[in-house]
């Protein structure tokens, strides 16, 4: 069983100058994007270079661009996050990542037919991989308001549809809690039926602060402290299959302690993908 721990941009907001900081010997895979200019993407492909890490980008490239808006306008018309999607899985297959990850499917909130929107966004993404030859991983997530619409639309979607098409998964474990405790269901419900075509893993855990919340890291001490979400049951749900890119995506809000990190990595690593 061949499993990688990777990091994420996201623990460093992509800050220029803590680049160093994701370069750690627990982790062998760096998922990155939203880079503040060329100069700092170029700035980082040279530290990778010169490392025995391997990379993706999790789109947009840089951190004015579209995020969100390839089904429906969010901030960016559709045919123009297309043009920009397509340009990103160009230069990543030249750069040689592993992947290029994109928010899809993504759903302000209700829509009158997901289902065409999600097979026609399908066709344009598995024509995009064959061209360049370059793993695209969809991340479907929540909506505005934490509407969970995108999630159960892609809940409800044949995955006869999605297998013809050859792309594969990213399972964000916040906005699958957040949507499996709104729709009252277990997690791995949610993702059952999806096992064999999840790539990636997004890993953190949930603090709320006065209504809002942030990503923090996973820990064992949140099994059991009725504080956060045990995420134990789904980890070890998707670590029934191999080659997953497991991916630490907590932000810096928190401040966590690096020996909090750590310790959450051995416990991911013994307990869930039983590497010793």
């Amino acid at each position: 069983m061949t499993h990688k721990i990777a990091i994420s941009g996201s623990t460093i907001m992509s800050d220029t100058s803590l680049f160093h900081e994701l370069f750690i010997d627990e982790t062998s895979h760096i998922e990155i994007g939203e880079f503040e200019n060329e100069d700092a993407y170029q700035h980082f492909l040279g530290k990778i270079k010169s490392s025995n890490k391997s990379f993706s980008l999790h789109s947009p490239l840089f951190r004015k661009d579209s995020k969100y808006d390839l089904i429906e306008f969010v901030q960016f018309e559709p045919d123009k996050a297309w043009i920009q999607f397509e340009n990103e899985v160009m230069r990543m297959a030249q750069a040689g990542a592993a992947y290029i990850l994109v928010h899809f499917p993504y759903f302000q909130d209700e829509s009158k037919d997901p289902n065409t929107l999600i097979e026609e966004g399908l066709q344009r993404l598995s024509l995009l991989q064959t061209k360049y030859n370059l793993p695209i991983v969809c991340e479907p997530k929540l909506g505005m308001w934490k509407s969970t619409k995108g999630i159960e639309y892609l809940h409800n979607f044949p995955v006869s549809v999605w297998k013809k098409y050859g792309l594969k998964l990213c399972i964000d474990i916040g906005d699958y809690l957040l949507a499996a405790a709104e729709l009252s269901v277990n997690p791995p419900e949610l993702i059952q039926k999806w096992q064999e075509h999840i790539k990636v893993v997004h890993l953190h855990n949930i603090e709320f602060i006065e209504g809002k919340y942030i990503w923090i890291p996973i820990h064992p001490s949140h099994e059991e402290d009725d504080v956060y979400f045990p995420v134990k049951e789904i980890l070890s749900f998707i670590a029934k299959r191999n080659n997953i890119y497991w991916v630490l995506e907590h932000t810096p809000h928190s401040r966590p302690k690096k020996d909090f990190v750590k310790e959450g990595i051995q416990w991911l690593k013994k307990d869930i993908l039983k590497i010793e």
